[in-house]
Parts: structure tokens; C-alpha cells; sequence
């Protein structure tokens, strides 16, 4: 009897931007912002997307009001992820091991990321407690994915 088959594999698109800025502190800060930022940015713009689309009404306002609002996430979580990226890598620097960095770098973001946005004590011990698990998931995450 005849037998047919399929076979492929699936694979996600790569984008890789280089950026060069002179020292490597720099140059993970910045790729941090631009990568998170896009993230961030495009998040906002499938949220307004939907909003649009279930409402169905578009108009020069709505995307006005989108692009300030993606431009305002992009850079509001860019910003996060570069400070994170420049703690990370001044711990890495400063202690000149790999193991608990990411956990390290999560609390001290959080906590400054609080801290500035005038949060109480409880407050910025929460945040701190959060960022550093969240980097520690996601430092898990990526070594186990590759």
C-alpha cells in the first residue's frame, strides 16, 4: 500500500543587531534598551491594535495616542532592561563570577527602579525581591532553552 508522509522543521525568525559603541558596558546597556524597548513597543501596539479593531473605530487620534503610548512603553521598559543589563555586567565585573548575577543585578533594578518612583520601604523590598526573580527565571529560561 502506498505511504505519504510530511516532514519539515518550523523555525522562529532571528534578528541580530550588533551595536558597537566602544565598551561592553555600553554596548549590553544599549542592547538592552533596544531590545526591551521594541518589546515593550510592540506590546502596546497589538494592545491598540485589538482596542481598534473590537471597537472598530480608527481614527488620527487613536493612532496618534497609540504611537505616544508605544513610544512611551518602549522607552519606559528599555530603560529598565539597559539599567538592568549595566548592574548585571558591573556585578559580573566587580565579583568575576557567573553564578548568582542575574538574581543580583533583578533585585538591585528593582530596587532602584522603586526607589526612584519615591515607592515605601516595603515597596522597594517587594520590588527588589520581584526583579531578582524574575532575572533568575529568566536566566533558568535561557539556559535551558539552549
Amino acid at each position: 500500500m502506498p505511504h505519504g508522509g510530511f516532514s519539515g522543521s518550523l523555525t522562529s525568525p532571528r534578528l541580530d543587531l550588533a551595536v558597537d559603541m566602544g565598551h561592553p558596558f555600553l554596548n549590553r546597556t544599549v542592547d538592552g534598551f533596544i531590545k526591551i524597548g521594541t518589546v515593550g513597543a510592540c506590546k502596546v501596539a497589538a494592545e491598540e491594535t485589538f482596542e481598534c479593531l473590537h471597537k472598530g473605530d480608527v481614527s488620527k487620534h487613536k493612532v496618534e495616542h497609540a504611537l505616544k503610548k508605544m513610544c512611551k512603553e518602549g522607552a519606559y521598559w528599555g530603560t529598565i532592561a539597559g539599567v538592568y543589563m549595566g548592574v548585571e555586567y558591573g556585578i559580573d565585573k566587580i565579583r568575576g563570577h557567573r553564578d548568582w548575577n542575574a538574581m543580583l543585578g533583578g533585585a538591585v533594578t528593582g530596587a532602584l527602579v522603586s526607589a526612584v518612583n519615591n515607592h515605601q520601604r516595603h515597596k522597594v523590598v517587594k520590588n527588589a525581591i520581584t526583579g531578582g526573580a524574575l532575572a533568575t527565571a529568566a536566566e533558568l529560561l535561557t539556559h535551558l532553552s539552549s
